[in-house]
């Protein structure tokens, strides 16, 4: 029996659970990518992969979407936490070059103290996010471009999409999960019909 054990075991032991999720999570993050980016380029590796056809979005069987789900909303919500005091901390920031005089100046004042307090919360999240994705690149995009955009969505950062086609071998039922906000359709609100009644008096009314 498995008392109190909520989950799916997607046919692993729970240390192979915790890193499909963080490998999961991580490629989805990862998928927010510049296409510009030099892993993309082409003149410096001919073995070098091509960026993904659309951004913010992976596909993979649906019970491993419906159990990575929860876990990449988490650390979306942490990642949004970091935001106010990384805010707060660049306001005390210095624009100085690093080890010039002005910056050396900023470095032994009282406002470094303040930037140093203001920072600490910031780099916990920063290092909680590293120990659960365990991707240095994957936090920095979560923290840098994905997270700025769900400030006012409390939640519900993803979708999960189900996918008519089986996976290929075992006929598996197959899911896309994708961050939301960028390819949300919204369907028209229907007009609520008019009946000649209605129209009459409406126009007795305005008369």
């Amino acid at each position: 029996m498995r008392h109190r054990r909520t989950g799916r075991k997607l046919g692993r032991n729970p240390k192979h659970q915790r890193a499909l999720l963080r490998s999961l999570a991580s490629e989805l993050i990862l998928t927010e990518r510049d296409p510009e980016h030099p892993l993309f380029d082409k003149t410096l590796s001919r073995n070098a992969p091509s960026p993904p056809k659309v951004r913010g979005r992976i596909t993979t069987t649906l019970a491993k979407a419906k159990e990575v789900r929860p876990f990449i909303e988490r650390c979306v919500t942490i990642a949004r936490k970091a935001q106010a005091p990384l805010e707060a901390a660049a306001a005390l920031e210095t624009q100085a070059d690093y080890r010039s005089d002005a910056w050396k100046a900023w470095r032994t004042s009282e406002k470094y103290s303040q930037w140093n307090a203001a920072m600490a919360p910031a780099v916990t999240m920063r290092r909680r996010l590293i120990q659960l994705l365990g991707n240095k690149e994957a936090v920095e995009i979560l923290i840098d471009e994905i997270a700025p955009r769900f400030m006012d969505r409390p939640g519900g950062y993803t979708r999960i999409v189900h996918l008519a086609k089986p996976r290929l071998g075992d006929a598996g039922p197959q899911a896309i999960i994708e961050f939301v906000g960028i390819r949300d359709r919204s369907a028209p609100k229907a007009q609520r019909p008019t009946f000649d009644s209605e129209a009459e008096s409406t126009e007795a009314a305005k008369s």
